[in-house]
């Protein structure tokens, strides 16, 4: 299956280095998440400080149909809701962070039923209506080589952003095993 990629592909995760990589605010009750979102808007030093106000509830609610439509391709999720990587390295990404790391992780240390993926972050993905074909799609680690032969990786063809939101392709990771040794406690 991974063998008809050409080359290895490596999935990658930025993070703010003096936090720490896989810190989800998914994982914590609202009010917990809130506080920090809250306290990084108030710190202002990252992107995460710009978050509109209903972040964290269409975050959630993107989750929920990201996961759905996950299962409903024969996916089975470990967690109620993912980690984020993205599949190949994305500049733009570091300069979110003040003090940016960086974990990769080979694709093949995913199990197929465990990964899925948006063409573009979730956000724009799932909530925009401009007639692009991968809108409001969620795609397998078996549709991922076609994906990525008929669009190209955003981050090649859209390095600035001038043709729109696709900055990369957004994997969501189901399953925490994969993540174990990355992970910080």
């Amino acid at each position: 299956m991974l063998s008809a990629f050409s080359s290895p592909l490596f999935l990658y995760h930025y993070f703010e280095a003096t936090h720490g990589p896989f810190r989800n605010l998914s994982d914590l009750e609202s009010e917990a998440a809130e506080a920090i979102l809250q306290q990084l808007r108030d710190e202002g030093n990252c992107f995460a400080a710009r978050r509109a106000p209903d972040y964290l509830r269409i975050r959630r609610e993107l989750e929920e149909r990201i996961r759905a439509l996950f299962v409903q391709k024969r996916g089975q999720p470990r967690r109620e809701r993912p980690h984020y990587m993205i599949v190949g390295a994305c500049d733009w990404l570091c300069t979110w962070y003040q003090e940016v790391d960086v974990v990769t992780i080979p694709l093949s240390a995913f199990h197929p039923q465990t990964i899925s993926f948006t063409y573009g972050d979730s956000f724009p993905a799932m909530l925009y209506t401009d007639g692009k074909p991968y809108r409001d799609q969620v795609y397998t680690l078996d549709e991922l080589q076609s994906l990525i032969q008929q669009y190209g990786l955003p981050q090649d063809w859209n390095q600035d952003g001038a043709c729109g939101p696709e900055r990369y392709i957004e994997a969501q990771i189901w399953d925490d095993q994969p993540l174990q040794a990355y992970m910080y406690s």
